[in-house]
């Protein structure tokens, strides 16, 4: 989503007012270069269950599995990137997606099978299909066939 404002304010709104078909887009993460040559695509949303590497702020060089995906707060929680609470107890530490690379997928989901499909054959399949269409229909032919509705169309009583 593109913000229409040039103004933050207006922007930290809109982001924080994004429906959830938006905040999807949000949590895109970049994949590690392996991952990037072997599926052709530079980027997917986070899931739970990704291993991801944190690769900005104090967590830098931490792996762990992705534990939850937090669309409201817009953050992940990693197992190991933990913080202890006054009393205790260890509590997720949430990170931005922007902020990780993803090092494996969770491939046990085929929709996200088929988005993967679909993203990294798009345009071989585009260029694949205009040039059928091409090959089916030479433009000479459309042209003769413009010319006999043409014939077809002139009216025959008033000559």
């Amino acid at each position: 989503m593109v913000p229409k404002s040039k103004k933050p304010g207006k922007q930290r709104l809109a982001q924080i007012n994004a429906p959830l078909h938006i905040r999807r887009k949000f949590m895109t993460a970049k994949l590690v270069r392996e991952l990037r040559e072997k599926l052709g695509i530079k980027r997917l949303p986070v899931r739970k269950g990704d291993v991801v590497r944190v690769v900005r702020g104090e967590w830098t060089g931490h792996e762990g599995k992705v534990v939850a995906v937090d669309y409201k707060k817009i953050a992940l929680h990693i197992d190991g990137v933990t913080i202890k609470k006054a009393d205790g107890t260890p509590v997720y530490y949430p990170i931005h997606p922007s902020n990780v690379m993803i090092v494996k997928l969770d491939l046990s989901d085929k929709f996200r099978k088929k988005i993967i499909e679909r993203r990294k054959g798009r345009p071989e399949v585009i260029a694949e299909e205009v040039t059928e269409k091409e090959a089916e229909e030479p433009k000479e032919k459309v042209g003769e066939d413009l010319e006999v509705k043409r014939e077809e169309s002139t009216p025959q009583g008033g000559e």
